[in-house]
């Protein structure tokens, strides 16, 4: 199994989560190309309030839970799999899968696409960067967004 300095895992899980927040924004703002005017406008607002949710009450909380977790590793090499515990992989692949099937299927339009995966992608991303910030930093999670939320760890 591949080994790697335990203080490096924040730094792996922010590139995890920071590139998969790119790669669904991405997939978001490609169903964006048909919508213009007003719709478009409203899709935007959709996707500023899917941001806000997402990352308030989810990956903000979840961030800081990981974060924790992988501080309190005491091993000087970790396994590079663990910067997400069990719990976290499983619900990676329960979104991962459910999105793929989603949007397979057809059952929901272009512009759902659009709003819904821009703004969880950005959240997402959003996270990533907050680990990042964290590794380099050394600093509590918090967002990213609003700096005053950091705190010099002690």
């Amino acid at each position: 199994m591949l080994k790697i300095s335990t203080n490096k895992l924040m730094l792996v899980a922010g590139i995890v989560w920071a590139i998969a927040g790119a790669n669904i924004a991405n997939i978001g703002l490609t169903a964006y190309r048909h919508d213009w005017g007003w719709v478009l406008w409203a899709l935007l607002v959709g996707s500023a309030v899917i941001f806000v949710l997402f990352h308030s009450r989810i990956f903000q909380k979840m961030v800081g839970k990981h974060a924790k977790r992988i501080g309190g590793y005491e091993e000087a090499k970790t396994n590079i799999l663990k910067f997400f515990d069990k719990k976290g992989y499983i619900m990676m692949a329960i979104m991962m899968g459910g999105g793929i099937g989603l949007r397979m299927s057809g059952l929901v339009p272009d512009w759902f696409i659009a709003f819904f995966y821009t703004g969880l992608g950005v959240a997402l991303a959003v996270a990533g960067l907050t680990f990042l910030l964290r590794y380099f930093t050394n600093v509590e999670p918090g967002c990213p967004l609003l700096p005053r939320t950091y705190a010099k760890r002690g």
